[in-house]
């Protein structure tokens, strides 16, 4: 845990990392309270009835403690993979914890995947066990006679053919489990990228991994784990925020974490249920961050108890940060990471750390710096790409079974991210965009993100994406794709009106030269828009 502080330089200079001989996640996030504290909420689910059903450390650790077992006796090893096709949950939650304990890696896949992207993830990890639901069965029934490695399917619905019942494989194993003492580097969870630029890759991480995002979690929720926290997040669980930006880091500080399987997100119901659930401490990402815009005066109309916030995962951007302090009167706290790499910048309100537009300082414990393509530091206020400097704990260990992308992922020490970035004079760095994002238009280099986070400004934007489209003049010109608010209806004279807004809040040469309005915007599963589809649509309109 970081140290209490006043000061946001003090404490970065007096940090130091502190790594143990042997170290697992299952011990710091469950065995360790439910030894010292069994009876503290661990996880409070809220079931689509309105139902709640709390559950104790002690009450977690044991589930976990008999799927262990139950894992053990259908034959899953050391570094096995375990797929996890589960929303939000105890039943997830204790999943995972098991397969730490056995020191198998967890591979979370998200429910919303359809067959195509499961077959691919679970075919390259080689899972070897698959836990789901009955939806999730459903799913696999014409595609597991191609999954040759998978052995077992367990169902928390309850058995079906060829699928095992999570219920009944605990009722049977004890409760009791020796956690295997694993080293901080060995293998613990493995997750997909979101593939906005490619085929998803296998990013393996070691045990280390929670506790390299430990600073950058505290940080951005003002000092996690103050008496009387309740933390809630939209993310899945599935996807790298939802667990490492949120469950596994507040249950190691022992602060309970609401749960709530959403089909898809409400912004009016995710008022309902934080004023509800009295929460303290929530993660949301930008897009559900910039839809709660659309709920009338929210900060009147719910009794909500915030005391922090904390936003990440792509670009929050100025119109959001300003319409989320002026209405709620503090500010969102934006941080930033990949999933090989992640929390490694950050915001902290309370100690003054932040700034809008702009996605943090270097938190403490991590050295990131914009960098030239020859892995040459650049100066303040230089355009480059936002590196980190290995070794870090909070860095992935490896590509699964694709070395070459590894080491294409580092320049030296350096660690790449592909986005484009600038660090101002006070530290704090500022997202351009993507390297293939940046749009080149008459000999002008313009990031997508100030674009659509003016477009957004606009009275009748719900959402936008702008994308480079090729042009004989111009090389590029920038197209938006714009999603309009409920009851607008997209004409001529409102795509003039957009244009011209943007020309006179930005620049002449930013502004949007064609824009398309469309119903919804391609994204990943934790919410980014996929801009590479985009891309494709204008550039198949040109040519």
């Amino acid at each position: 845990m970081l140290q209490h502080a006043s000061d946001f330089e003090a404490l970065k200079s007096s940090f130091q990392w502190s790594l143990p001989e042997t170290y697992n996640m299952a011990h710091a996030v469950s065995d360790a309270w439910a030894a010292r504290d069994p009876q503290r909420l661990a996880i409070r689910h809220v079931r689509h009835s309105g139902e709640v059903e709390d559950w104790t450390h002690l009450e977690l650790n044991r589930s976990a403690n008999r799927f262990a077992n139950a894992l053990l006796g259908l034959g899953v090893k050391r570094r096995d993979r375990i797929g996890l096709l589960l929303p939000q949950g105890p039943a997830t939650a204790i999943a995972h914890i098991a397969a730490y304990k056995l020191g198998a890696v967890a591979v979370p896949l998200a429910s919303l995947f359809g067959r195509e992207a499961l077959k691919y993830r679970l075919s390259d990890s080689g899972a070897k066990v698959l836990v789901t639901n009955g939806s999730g069965v459903e799913k696999l029934s014409l595609i597991r006679n191609d999954l040759t490695d998978l052995e077992h399917v367990i169902s928390v619905d309850g058995p079906a053919p060829d699928t095992g019942s999570f219920q009944t494989l605990l009722d049977a194993a004890r409760d009791s489990f020796e956690t295997l003492a694993t080293r901080p580097d060995d293998p613990a969870l493995m997750i997909y990228t979101s593939g906005t630029t490619g085929q998803p890759k296998g990013v393996l991480h070691g045990h280390r991994v929670l506790l390299g995002h430990m600073p950058g979690i505290e940080l951005s929720q003002n000092f996690l784990g103050q008496a009387g926290d309740m933390l809630w997040t939209p993310a899945d669980w599935a996807w790298a925020g939802g667990l490492l930006n949120a469950l596994f880091p507040a249950l190691k500080l022992g602060v309970p974490v609401v749960s709530y399987a959403a089909r898809k997100f409400d912004p009016e119901f995710a008022f309902h249920l934080m004023e509800q659930q009295r929460i303290r401490n929530a993660f949301i990402p930008p897009t559900a961050l910039k839809m709660l815009r659309s709920v009338q005066t929210p900060a009147t109309r719910f009794a909500l108890r915030w005391r922090s916030v904390g936003s990440a995962g792509e670009s929050l951007g100025r119109e959001a940060y300003d319409w989320f302090a002026e209405e709620f009167g503090f500010p969102v706290n934006e941080f930033y990471g990949q999933t090989e790499c992640n929390a490694v910048l950050g915001s902290a309100a309370s100690l003054g750390v932040t700034r809008a537009g702009a996605i943090g300082k270097a938190t403490p414990g991590h050295e990131v710096a914009i960098i030239g393509g020859d892995g040459t530091v650049l100066p303040a206020e230089s355009l480059g790409q936002i590196a980190i400097r290995r070794p870090d704990p909070v860095m992935f260990l490896e590509y699964w079974n694709n070395p070459d992308a590894t080491r294409d992922k580092f320049i030296g020490d350096w660690m790449v991210t592909g986005d484009q970035g600038v660090m101002d004079e006070d530290g704090f760095f500022h997202f351009v965009g993507r390297d293939d994002d940046i749009i080149t238009s008459a000999s002008y280099r313009i990031g997508p993100g100030e674009i659509e986070d003016c477009l957004i400004r606009h009275p009748a934007v719900a959402l936008a994406a702008a994308v480079g489209k090729p042009d004989p003049l111009r090389t590029e010109i920038v197209k938006a794709f714009v999603v309009l608010k409920p009851d607008e209806q997209d004409n001529e004279n409102l795509a003039a009106d957009i244009k011209d807004f943007v020309r006179e809040h930005l620049s002449a040469h930013e502004y949007p030269r064609e824009i398309e309005f469309v119903s919804s915007l391609p994204m990943t599963t934790t919410g980014k828009v996929i801009r590479r589809k985009l891309r494709e649509m204008a550039r198949a309109e040109a040519s």
